[in-house]
């Protein structure tokens, strides 16, 4: 039998709670979610790897290493660019209004019209006359009070935090989710992902306000709340999945450390919930002028209520002196204040999780990584007020989907994927006869978008450059002997036109020609990659794209220490100091004067010898204490360590004690430094020496790396 502990928080007495009343697990939910993924796994892989390898292959300017479709992401890049196609479309129109301005004692007051605007501008002037005919005065024919309130806000669910946190702190919804489920973890607030946004009715709200009385910026307040007591949070939807988002316990910013903002954000949104309304009084002030009518708004905040601990700015008083019905006011100015109609802005981060909420894209889990993906996959830019704006891609994308199968993009096929994924749940469908429904369907619109994905194409021509056209002419090839093109923007690849073939580069560091020599495998001219770090490199086009010792062999490495191009200009010394890392340290032929040995897996560099060695070379010997390389060093004559004016030495980089101490890691906090008393240790720190009795993994990896050291290449 498995059971299930169901609880929202990880506060001790909600946890004890949860062990007491242990449930069974839901399977209708499992198979709801099974089947979501699912069919999001097949879509998104079918459609991406599509139209990425066709695209990819044909133009070098599109700015991004994969070309993505989701059933939910797709939709929400076309949010995005509908508001684009709004804003381009828009044709802006000039509309006039009466804008007059009173005195009242020392102040000088603009009114509103109460025609609001005009769109004719011979219109606006007759207005403008009659208002200014016989320099009449305003008077005043009403003044009226009234008491409002503007209402306490709901507790919080996931949408709504994410909105919150974008619009008032500025986070995007992926790192505000990712520091919200960090503080849950924390013990700091509730679990961060439901949708309900009411307080059921067996919430303890006033044990969630006593936790935070004794802090030290709003405990005061919250003591207030106690005393006075705490008003019932407004009506909502309960989800029935997990209770709004609280804090559990109080806590400074010392204490909850880089949450801080958004913990701050959540407890006073919490407090504003269970406090007052905020009152206020409104005053209006009506005049005449000639006949025309203009009115005059302020207020007074009578009760602060919840804006006294949720400071949003909404509600400063806007005075207004004092009026008496049929008063006569003196005119200051009147004038004719010329205006265009503008176009909507762009979507912010906040209008497009309550669209995706309305249209029912994604869940409140899923929300922030479908936005975070269609920035980091170059469809929008975000700008500034954190509002996203489509570019030529994201354009070209939905646009070209348009043409084709319009369904591929707008929300409604989406929302009935999760309609049907609700019905599972609540055990009114089977999840097999969902997802063999919903991949039929995609299944012939698949079909039909690769038969008519010319149409997409036809756009991009006109948009983006092609490969042959966007790349520099680098190296030569091996097979045509024609110069090779390198597109530097992502995906980096090497293409020739000749050939009509693509190459893979890495896609971190700088490419350029390696000294016109040829790899001897394939007679491709070799380039040379240089990233950020230091970590320079040969490589062969064709090698690095078609692995000649096997593609598993060439996994997660720089370099193969088999290929005879690093054999000759990278050659082994010793394993690589790194923790955990398999690889191997090699010597960088190139980096003279200033000499380092590069591991061909992970990041590691050490740097050996300063700027007193004049030549570097490894031997074809091993040391007989740790197995690594030799090493034959020709120091220069000004700045040999040696004794007596020597200039030659020959050692083992770990085990030698000068030599040993001439090293340095550039990327950790030092090198391995021998003690005189014990063996060397050729794998670096941490004792990755051979152990006594038996073969380790460290020992047999060693052996392989001397082996290929020497030039037993695998077959």
């Amino acid at each position: 039998q498995v059971w299930r502990a169901h609880f929202s928080s990880l506060a001790p007495v909600d946890l004890k709670k949860a062990m007491a009343n242990l449930g069974s697990p839901d399977e209708d939910q499992a198979r709801s979610v099974d089947a979501r993924q699912e069919i999001d796994l097949k879509l998104g892989c079918s459609f991406t790897r599509f139209q990425t390898k066709y695209f990819q292959g044909k133009y070098g300017d599109l700015d991004t290493n994969l070309i993505s479709y989701g059933p939910c992401q797709t939709p929400t890049l076309w949010f995005c660019v509908r508001r684009h196609d709004e804003i381009t479309g828009f044709q802006p129109e000039r509309f006039h209004t009466i804008d007059v301005e009173i005195s009242k004692g020392p102040q000088n007051l603009p009114l509103e019209w109460q025609r609001g605007q005009v769109f004719d501008l011979t219109v606006a002037t007759t207005f403008r006359e009659i208002v200014l005919e016989g320099n009449a005065p305003a008077k005043v024919t009403d003044v009226s009070q009234k008491e409002d309130r503007m209402v306490r806000p709901q507790a919080l669910n996931t949408v709504a935090m994410l909105k919150m946190a974008s619009t008032r702190l500025g986070l995007g919804p992926q790192q505000a989710m990712h520091m919200a489920e960090r503080l849950y973890l924390s013990g700091w607030m509730t679990y961060p992902r439901t949708e309900t946004n009411t307080y059921p009715k067996n919430f303890d709200l006033r044990s969630a306000v006593s936790a935070q009385t004794q802090h030290p910026h709003w405990g005061h307040y919250a003591q207030e709340l106690l005393s006075s007591g705490l008003n019932k949070g407004r009506d909502g939807t309960d989800m029935g999945d997990h209770p709004p988002i609280t804090p559990v316990r109080g806590g400074t910013e010392g204490q909850v450390g880089e949450g801080w903002r958004l913990y701050d954000m959540v407890t006073r949104h919490f407090l504003a919930t269970v406090s007052g309304d905020c009152k206020f009084l409104r005053t209006k002030v009506r005049l005449s002028i000639n006949g025309e009518d203009f009115s005059l708004s302020g207020r007074k905040v009578i009760d602060p209520g919840f804006t006294k601990i949720q400071h949003t700015g909404e509600m400063d008083d806007i005075h207004v002196p004092d009026f008496r019905v049929g008063e006569s006011v003196p005119v200051k100015q009147v004038s004719i204040g010329n205006h265009t109609t503008r176009p909507p802005p762009y979507l912010s981060e906040s209008d497009l999780l309550s669209l995706m909420e309305k249209h029912g894209i994604g869940t409140d889990a899923s929300m922030a990584t479908h936005i975070n993906n269609i920035c980091e996959r170059n469809y929008v830019t975000l700008a500034e007020g954190r509002r996203l704006i489509p570019t030529k891609l994201g354009i070209g994308l939905v646009h070209g989907f348009q043409l084709v199968d319009n369904e591929l993009v707008i929300p409604k096929i989406r929302a009935n994927i999760e309609e049907s994924c609700t019905l599972i749940a609540q055990g009114k469908a089977y999840w097999e006869t969902v997802v063999m429904h919903a991949l039929r369907i995609f299944r012939d619109k698949f079909k039909y978008f690769v038969l008519h994905v010319d149409l997409i194409d036809q756009l991009f021509e006109s948009t983006f450059t092609s490969l042959e056209s966007s790349g520099r002419l680098l190296s030569r090839c091996g097979n045509c002997n024609k110069y090779l093109t390198v597109v530097d923007r992502k995906p980096v690849r090497m293409f020739c036109k000749n050939c009509d073939r693509i190459y893979k580069m890495p896609q971190n560091g700088q490419i350029k020609l390696y000294q016109e020599k040829r790899c001897p495998l394939d007679n491709f001219e070799l380039v040379f990659v240089a990233n950020k770090v230091g970590k320079s490199y040969p490589l062969c086009p064709m090698c690095y794209d078609d692995p000649p010792f096997g593609a598993r062999n060439a996994q997660g490495k720089h370099w193969e220490l088999e290929h005879p191009i690093y054999q000759k200009w990278r050659p082994a010394v010793l394993s690589c100091i790194q923790e955990n890392c398999p690889g191997t340290l090699c010597l960088d032929v190139d980096s003279a004067p200033k000499w380092q040995i590069d591991c061909n897996v992970c990041m590691q560099q050490l740097q050996i010898f300063g700027d007193k060695a004049h030549k570097v070379k490894v031997s074809p010997d091993f040391c007989e204490d740790c197995g690594a390389h030799l090493l034959d060093v020709t120091f220069n004559k000004n700045k040999s360590p040696l004794d007596g004016g020597e200039t030659e030495r020959t050692g083992c980089l770990a085990c030698d004690e000068l030599f040993n101490s001439l090293t340095t890691s550039a990327t950790s906090k030092g090198f391995f430094r021998r003690n005189p008393n014990s063996k060397g240790k050729g794998k670096g720190k941490k004792g990755k020496s051979k152990g006594k009795g038996g073969r380790s993994a460290e020992d047999e990896a060693e052996e392989r790396g001397r082996k290929l050291a020497g030039g037993k290449q695998r077959r």
